[in-house]
């Protein structure tokens, strides 16, 4: 294994593990969500700044009006994203949030058919079709708390999917700006979150103790400028499929975080649908194509 390789799948692994402990933060933070996001974006922000000034992406001529305005754009994006995920913590529960949240692969194939032209093949519409059925395997899924409602586990996987749907239109944004340093769109992104954001904040809510300090700054610098690096690193330096294989360390740490922090354990029936998507998802983005579905001369 290269010294490029091995050096990109530690990156990449942790920033799977990093995002996958999120939810933890997000709900031992005692924030409101809309708080926890400003908090995210304001220390991310800050993070970025460093970085992108310690590698010279700050100077005059990089961005066009035009990329600027795509970068605020995909932000946008991003930032209803995160406000979605975080709140359907707590409807869904983090595992079953985040299992639904992986079906944004799925969300960019329908978005790249209809802005970029992109064919839907057949192998890709059997997972489209595979991950929906996974799906329907957790809405028709008892809720795993007693307190739980079956309205209220529904919201949660309605915002987790329209998080995965406002990812998926962040992540169009990014292949619009194929040669920008991305952790120029990343600081754009937060700074836009933060703009966006301050507006609705309660600051009287803000936490009054280091711990809780200590967490949104975490979630700040940790989750999303280090992460952004490390993510960055890693698939600047590793070939697609194995970014992609790596991606599903993020939905596997963040089922065990909260099965182990708050004792959530999936049932048979959402066992077997996570499953199911998460197999589907994978095929995504590995490019699995079923056997009887591959033309006659190259099936052997």
């Amino acid at each position: 294994m290269s010294g490029d390789i091995k050096r990109g799948t530690a990156e990449m692994t942790a920033a799977m593990l990093i995002s996958g402990t999120i939810g933890w933060f997000v709900v031992m933070s005692g924030q409101p969500v809309s708080g926890v996001v400003f908090w995210r974006c304001l220390f991310g922000a800050i993070t970025l700044l460093v970085i992108c000034g310690a590698l010279g992406l700050l100077r005059p001529g990089i961005l066009t009006l035009r990329t600027f305005a795509i970068a605020v754009l995909g932000g946008i994006a991003i930032v209803v994203n995160w406000l979605l995920l975080f709140a359907s913590y707590s409807h869904a529960t983090i595992s079953i949030a985040t299992t639904v949240y992986n079906t944004q692969p799925f969300m960019l194939l329908v978005l790249g058919a209809l802005f970029l032209g992109e064919k839907i093949t057949a192998a890709k519409l059997f997972l489209l079709t595979l991950a929906f059925a996974g799906m329907m395997a957790i809405v028709q899924a008892k809720p795993g708390g007693s307190g739980d409602t079956f309205e209220s586990y529904s919201l949660g996987i309605l915002m987790a999917l329209g998080a995965a749907f406002f990812y998926a239109l962040a992540a169009l944004a990014a292949k619009w700006l194929k040669g920008t340093p991305p952790h120029l769109i990343a600081l754009i992104q937060v700074a836009t979150g933060m703009l966006m954001l301050a507006p609705m904040t309660d600051f009287s809510q803000s936490p009054q103790d280091a711990e809780s300090w200590a967490i949104l700054v975490s979630i700040g610098v940790v989750h999303t400028g280090l992460m952004y690096v490390l993510l960055y690193g890693a698939i600047q330096r590793l070939p697609t499929h194995l970014t992609g294989a790596l991606s599903f360390l993020y939905p596997i740490a963040a089922i065990l975080v909260d099965r182990l922090a708050f004792g959530h354990a999936l049932q048979p029936m959402q066992i077997a649908g996570a499953a199911i998507i998460l197999l589907a998802a994978a095929g995504m983005n590995l490019g699995w194509t079923p056997r009887w579905l591959r033309p006659r001369a190259l099936q052997g």
